[in-house]
This record gives structure tokens, sequence and C-alpha cells, in this order.
């Protein structure tokens, strides 16, 4: 039996809260039934699904940071195994209460979210894979093609080829992505990049969790062959000019799962949630309303 939470309020909570080896850096707000924000990176942090908080007059958001990732402490970066973030993850929903939850998985947060429904499948009831993949060619090998493509210089290229196969230093985490970081949206204007720019105020990166995960836990790294054992309502949402998992990768992805939904949202890139907020947030709750989340109290 699913505990309902369909009338109890959340209010927005910040804190640390041990789990397992690991201080996880926890915000949790709003009421209803109990939604979990994998965010995206490896080597950033919560902050760029804060663009879905909307959400949280029917939802309760579980906005969390992986361990080794943004403000979360206590845990050495070579622990950075999917092992130990899906069963994160999981001690966090037991932490928090919660018998199952729908889960939200961003980038490479769609990663975990994927080995989190594989390795815990009794653990939630409904998936949504925004901008990822279910392996990690993609970014590693297509992505620096796809900026060559759509012209950008050698520098740029080789830059995203350096930094998604992790061989770069911790100083150059941010010289080295600010080479091709217009290439994250569809609409690259002065006016984004400022956007861009004050996001970052906020954002807490680790650069050696980024250069671990691209050069240690995603190298071969993929669950293609497994997606046919995901049996939960899922749905596949990205931005037609993701650079990093185009149509196509979203298509080969919710093609591999059972009745997966799949929607791309247009005039939108890797970062849809913040270029096309009320279309992503719609999404969501299009797709929770027909997944009959209202049964599970």
């Amino acid at each position: 039996m699913w505990r309902c939470f369909a009338m109890k309020k959340v209010e927005q909570k910040m804190t640390h809260t041990q789990v397992r080896d690991a201080a996880l850096f926890v915000k949790v707000m709003g009421q209803g039934y109990p939604l979990v924000l994998m965010h995206g990176g490896p080597g950033l942090d919560h902050t760029s699904l804060l663009p879905l908080r909307p959400c949280a007059d029917r939802f309760t958001l579980i906005y969390y940071d992986h361990r080794c990732n943004g403000r979360s402490e206590g845990a050495e970066v070579s622990s950075m195994t999917f092992e130990n973030l899906t069963a994160d993850a999981d001690a966090l929903r037991q932490t928090l209460g919660f018998d199952r939850w729908a889960v939200l998985g961003h980038s490479f947060g769609g990663h975990v979210a994927l080995e989190y429904a594989l390795r815990y499948p009794q653990s939630l009831s409904h998936l949504i894979l925004m901008d990822t993949a279910g392996d990690t060619r993609w970014a590693q090998h297509n992505a620096p093609e796809i900026l060559a493509k759509r012209g950008y210089n050698a520098a740029a290229v080789q830059a995203a080829r350096r930094f998604f196969s992790g061989q770069l230093a911790p100083s150059e985490f941010f010289p080295i992505t600010i080479k091709y970081a217009r290439a994250y949206y569809y609409n690259s204007s002065l006016w984004t990049m400022v956007r861009c720019m004050l996001h970052g105020l906020d954002l807490k990166a680790r650069p050696e969790a980024a250069i671990f995960g691209y050069s240690k836990l995603l190298p071969g790294w993929t669950v293609m062959d497994r997606l046919s054992e995901i049996k939960v309502p899922t749905l596949v949402l990205a931005g037609r000019d993701d650079f990093l998992f185009p149509p196509e990768c979203q298509a080969a992805l919710a093609g591999g799962i059972p009745d997966a939904q799949l929607e791309i949202i247009e005039r939108a890139g890797h970062e849809a949630p913040s270029e096309r907020p009320a279309e992503i947030i719609q999404a969501i709750r299009d797709f929770m309303a027909t997944a009959n989340v209202s049964e599970s109290c």
C-alpha cells in the first residue's frame, strides 16, 4: 500500500541529511505526491532544476545534491558509483518516510534515475527522464561532432571532447566549459548568457566530481539492453536542440521502455527546464495526471 501525501503540506526545508556515509544537501518543498529530482552533472547541483518549483503546488518536491556534488559532504569522490548514488537515493526515501515516489532525472541525473529504476523497482511509481540517455556515447563521442556540424570552432569542439572524457584539471573546469556554453541553449543570445551567469551565482560546482564522473564512472556505461525491465509509467522529455542527447537519442530511449511517452520541447536545448519551464511543468503535470498518480493514495 502506498502512503498518501495528497493533503499533506511540506514547508520549504533545507538541511544536510546523513544518508549512509554521506551528508546530502536536501531541500523539500510543496504539497502532494512525492517527486524527487535528480540533478545533472556530474559535478553540479540541484539549482538547475529550481525552475520546476511551481510544481510544488501539486507535489512534494525533494531536491538534493548527489554525493560528492554540490553542497553534499562527507564522501570521497571515488565513492561516486552508481551503486552508491542509487543506494543514497533509496536511503533518503526511507529517511523522509515515503513508501514510493516519482523520480525525475535530468542529464546525468537521468542516468542515476535509470539505474535507480532498475535497482529499486519497488521504490518508484513513475519515471521522468529529461534530456538524458541510456548510454554515454552520445555525450562523449557524438556531442563534439554535433558542435562541429553546427559551426563551432575547433577550440570549442576540442574543449567539449576533453570535458566529456574527463581529461582536464580542476582549474580548467570553467575556462573549458565557457568555450561551448552557449550550445546548451536553443537561444544563445546575450540575455540568455546573462541569465546563465546569474544562475551560476547560486551554483556550487565540484570539478573533481565532473572529472571522476567522465573519466572513471561513465566511460562505456549503458543500460540500453535492460530498458525493457522498466515497468512503471515513463515520460521521456527533451529539448529538440539538445546537442548532448538529440531527438534520435530520445527516440531510442523511449523506444526501449515499454509504453514510454515521448515529448520533444520546441525551441529548447539541453537546459530545457530553464529555457521552457512552462512547457516542461505542463508536460510533467499532464503525465502524472494521465498516469493516475491520484490512485497512489
